[in-house]
């Protein structure tokens, strides 16, 4: 029902110059929300190689052993 009342009013609104600037509006706004939307969640930074994590229940590998 939903796209049926879409498409009735995007019909609607495309008959005329100023609802096809709407339209326009429309579009780039949804697609910038979607853009938006898909992006992943920002990853935590990769760390250098030989800096230790500053979680102190990290695993640190079988050559640790009981060091802290």
């Amino acid at each position: 029902m939903k796209r049926i009342l879409q498409l009735v009013f995007t019909r609607w609104l495309a008959r005329t110059p100023i609802g096809m600037v709407l339209l326009g509006l429309g579009w780039l706004f949804m697609r910038k929300r979607r853009a938006r939307k898909q992006q992943p969640a920002q990853a935590p930074a990769l760390r250098e190689p030989g800096r230790r994590s500053s979680n102190p229940n990290a695993w640190r590998g079988p050559a640790a052993g009981n060091r802290r």
